[in-house]
């Protein structure tokens, strides 16, 4: 029984030993392969005409951020003020920048860290101003995996949780300026 116990013990500390590396770099990889075009996708369907789209946000990008307050003053973004224009387009430029930052792998404590925030905005955007129901929410807990806010954003945050305590790993830009910066 020893000998199987210690045989269990080398396997898994081996793999312990290997997580180091392992886990921030698989969660950046499911990241990139599950995340980053629904990130990206998402802020596609906020920027306006032209190439500074992103600076005079579509009518969607204010109705899906402010949705009750696009429903008080009719649709007509005019009517919105300035604080309103900033938080469109401060998430818009989230929605795009911290994925690119998470999949090259730069700065990812902080960019996962943001976008962690991003994604609690985001369900509490999706509860109180969309009024998702109770299906959607979800709830811990009960035998049902399939809830878009309570049980699948908590993996997303469980993913970028990882890469905010364990960093980029190995291969990333962030491994190559700490290098320098330990070199330099």
């Amino acid at each position: 029984m020893n000998t199987l116990i210690s045989l269990y013990n080398t396997i898994f500390s081996r793999i312990e030993t290997a997580a180091a590396w392992l886990l921030p770099t698989l969660a950046r990889l499911v990241f990139a392969g599950v995340l980053f075009l629904y990130f990206w996708n998402a802020a596609t369907t906020k920027i306006g005409d032209g190439i500074f789209g992103i600076f005079s946000p579509s009518l969607g990008a204010y109705a899906q951020i402010f949705p009750r307050a696009m429903e008080a003053v009719s649709y007509d973004v005019d009517l919105l003020g300035t604080y309103h224009w900033l938080v469109v387009v401060s998430g818009t430029l989230a929605e795009f920048i911290l994925p690119v930052l998470i999949v090259l792998g730069l700065f990812t404590r902080l960019a996962a860290l943001g976008t962690i925030g991003f994604v609690i905005i985001q369900s509490i955007t999706d509860i109180v101003g969309h009024g998702a129901d109770a299906k959607t929410i979800g709830a811990w807990f009960d035998r049902f995996s399939d809830a878009l806010i309570m049980d699948q954003r908590a993996f997303w945050v469980l993913l970028l949780v990882i890469l905010v305590v364990k960093g980029a790993g190995p291969l990333s830009m962030d491994r190559i300026l700490k290098s320098q910066a330990a070199s330099g």
